[in-house]
């Protein structure tokens, strides 16, 4: 039985638009959160904690 074998490129470098995104959506969630009042976020948090079904009181 003969196995074929292929070597694949490496990338010295990340994809651009990959990287561009990455950036975009952190600066999107800082903002977002940096703006919102402290119950929203806390209601998010607990909300999320139930629906994870993770104790959180």
């Amino acid at each position: 039985m003969n196995t074929a074998t292929h070597d694949l490129p490496v990338q010295s470098l990340a994809n651009p638009a990959a990287i561009a995104f990455a950036l975009l959506a952190g600066l999107a969630l800082l903002t977002v959160s940096g703006m919102a009042q402290a119950t929203v976020l806390h209601d998010a948090a607990h909300d999320q904690r139930h629906a994870m079904a993770f104790p959180c009181h």
